[in-house]
Order: C-alpha cells, then structure tokens, then sequence
C-alpha cells in the first residue's frame, strides 16, 4: 500500500513536469529513485542492539527446543500410562513444559550475569557506532598466521615497553634523589667528626696547658708570701 502510493506521488510529479523519464536516465535508475523514495534510510530504521537480538535468538532456540519436547514424544515414551489417563499425562506434561523452560531460563540467566554479558555486548554496540565514524579501514587477516600473530602482539610489547621505560625513568630519578640524601647526610657526617676532632683537641689541650701550670705551681711559694 505504501510503495503503491509512494509510485503514485511519483507518477503524478512527473506527469506534472510534463515528461516522464529522459531518455538519458534508465529504467533501473527510475526504479531505484522510486526505492530509495519508499524506503527509508538505514540511520531513519529502528536498529535492535545486540542485547536485544541475543534475547530474540535466545528465544526462539528455546522455543524450538520445547517443541522437541511436545506432548507427542512425551506420551509415547509414557504410552502405558497415557493410555490409561491421557488428561492425566497432559497436565504432567504441561507442568514439565513450564518447569523446564524455567529452569532453562534460570540457567541461561545466571549465565548471563556471572559472564557479564550484557555489558559486553553494549560495549560491543558502542564501539561498532564509534567506529563508524573512524576513517581509517578495519582489521583484517592477511592470511599469514606468524604476520598477524606479531602485528596483534607488537602494539602490547610496545606499551609494555614505554611503560617499563617509565617506571625506569622513575626509579632512576628515585635512586639519583636517595644519593643525594645519601651524599648530603655524609658530608654532615664528617663535619660533624670535624666539630667533634675540633673540640677533642681544644680539650686536649686545655688539658696540657692545665697540667703545665699545675707542674709549675708549688706550695712553698704561697708560704713565702
């Protein structure tokens, strides 16, 4: 209904114009513009996140698998009983139906959490839009193994690298400012063995001179004043 009016818009614009197609411009040319008029353009469609395709995917693998497990193959494995109480098999069945989705949903849901799954595949989406924008080219394998085994491997040996180099330059400048703590601490050191020889031989010589003029001191000579 849409395209048949979309056609019509442009039947009437051309009519309009007075001329249909020029001879210059195909009929996949027209064709085209009259697609791409009833179309919309892939940025204007509603585009479903990875997220949300893993859970329509889920769903419909889990739908498949019930159906595996119908009320057909679940009689004839229990056709005794089914037969003497079909209503009976039927709501047994119907409660293992429920039971086993549920718990398949539990499972896939914890599975879900513990590998962070959901976070992941956002991730996913948000580097898919931020390198839309990016001009440079995607990767691709070109066909050596050893090739891009090494130009996977490089840029982290490179980092790997410039990080070690750092936290050399670091360490270097660390040690450079301990020996200059270490340089400033003897110097105080020795002159401080200075100061102390300095004042060892002031003492020692008080000392001499002391004795020197208790040698020449007798008592005699206070006596004869």
């Amino acid at each position: 209904m849409e395209e048949g009016s979309v056609s019509a818009k442009i039947e009437t614009a051309e009519e309009r114009n007075g001329s249909g197609p020029s001879d210059e411009q195909t009929a996949e040319e027209v064709a085209s513009e009259r697609q791409s008029a009833g179309n919309p353009t892939e940025e204007a469609k509603a585009r479903y996140n990875r997220l949300k395709l893993f859970d329509k995917v889920l769903e419909k693998s889990l739908n498949k698998f019930m159906e595996q497990a119908g009320f057909k193959g679940f009689s004839s494995t229990f056709r005794p009983l089914y037969k003497k109480n079909p209503q009976l098999m039927e709501s047994i069945h119907k409660q293992f139906a429920e039971e086993l989705r549920k718990t398949i949903q539990e499972d896939i849901t914890k599975l879900i959490e513990e590998g962070m799954l959901e976070c992941k595949l956002n991730e996913m989406d948000k580097l898919e839009n931020a390198a839309k924008d990016d001009p440079e080219p995607a990767w691709r394998p070109s066909g050596s193994p050893e090739q891009d085994f090494c130009s996977y491997l490089t840029p982290y040996y490179q980092k790997q690298e410039a990080y070690v180099r750092l936290e050399l330059k670091k360490i270097r400048a660390e040690n450079a400012a301990l020996a200059e703590k270490v340089r400033a601490g003897r110097e105080s050191v020795a002159q401080t063995e200075l100061r102390i020889s300095a004042a060892v031989e002031d003492w020692k010589a008080s000392v001499t001179e002391f004795e020197q003029v208790a040698s020449s001191f007798h008592p005699a000579d206070v006596f004869d004043v």
